[in-house]
């Protein structure tokens, strides 16, 4: 609907941020619920079909396409961007959005595409004031006793866990030596206005990396994923280095495997986790479930909802 109202204004340029901004919402609703679920609501409306995960991330790099061909042809207008709420850089969010469902498609070189035309040197958040609050610092970090941090292996096996000198364990987690316990919450979720991160640039340099290793491009792959590892807090838009000695890794599941274990570091509360076991074939030992049960409200209220999964 507001794709509709915005198309009906005379000012195409302002209907072209209007198009961006929701096209934004939806393309990430359809890629969170297609991470998360077998089979997603393909219709909006009473008993919704269902359709496959892939579907749904096909969805939404379509709504990400609709935008980016309205905005081509009209560019966003300044007096959009000074209307809207500050912090998205909505043509970068769009590429970026684009190349994460089409990794998580195995369009490898569509993904490597749509990464190649993110500037990496910009960031783009939801930003957040005293009204309206980061939802993970008031919900969980604030008050403590809904979920911290276990550790500093941030969930990963002894052997992929990050090693002590990591810049980024500091960076997401802190320490109360007094009180239980032990490991905070840090990162993007330390304060009540807190911007949280619509992707970062680090995830689009490890989606260049994968998509290269995953096509034979190895030399490639390694260089980008060393560009992570090696990288310094100072170098980075949002602070995130973690500062370490480059991977020698030479074979292409060791390439995978490195990348793997820093995207599960770099973006670490990101959401993105169970998505990438499941790509990366880790074991299912290593996570609770494989997709999520649908919601009681889902299946009380609509007749097509899908049998839960096993695990």
């Amino acid at each position: 609907s507001v794709i509709t109202a915005a198309e009906a204004l005379n000012d195409k340029a302002y209907a072209s941020g209007l198009i961006a901004h929701a096209s934004i919402l939806k393309a990430m609703a359809y890629g969170s619920m297609s991470m998360f679920w077998e089979k997603v609501p393909g219709t909006v409306g009473a008993n919704a079909t269902f359709i496959d995960r892939m579907d749904g991330y096909g969805k939404a790099i379509a709504a990400i396409d609709f935008a980016l061909g309205k905005i081509s042809t009209n560019p966003i207008s300044a007096s959009y961007l000074s209307d809207a709420v500050a912090g998205i850089d909505f043509v970068n969010t769009l590429y970026a959005l684009k190349a994460r469902y089409l990794l998580f498609s195995g369009k490898n070189a569509d993904a490597l595409a749509a990464a190649n035309l993110v500037d990496l040197t910009k960031k783009s958040t939801f930003n957040y004031d005293a009204v309206s609050t980061n939802p993970v610092f008031t919900v969980a970090t604030a008050t403590n006793n809904v979920y911290q941090p276990k550790d500093s292996t941030f969930g990963l096996p002894a052997d992929l866990a990050p090693v002590a000198a990591d810049g980024r364990i500091a960076f997401y987690t802190s320490i109360n030596a007094t009180v239980a316990p032990r490991f905070r919450i840090n990162g993007f979720y330390n304060a009540t206005t807190a911007a949280i991160p619509l992707y970062l640039p680090s995830e689009i340099t490890l989606i260049k990396a994968e998509a290269n290793a995953r096509t034979g491009n190895l030399t490639t792959a390694l260089t980008e994923l060393n560009k992570v590892i090696t990288k310094t807090a100072a170098a980075d838009p949002f602070k995130v280095g973690a500062n370490l000695t480059a991977s020698t890794a030479s074979t292409a599941d060791a390439i995978l495997t490195e990348i793997y274990r820093n995207r599960c570091i770099e973006l670490f509360m990101s959401g993105l986790k169970l998505e990438d076991m499941r790509r990366f074939g880790r074991a299912t030992t290593e996570r609770k479930r494989n997709f999520f049960p649908y919601p009681f409200k889902e299946r009380d209220g609509n007749t097509n909802t899908p049998a839960d999964p096993s695990f």
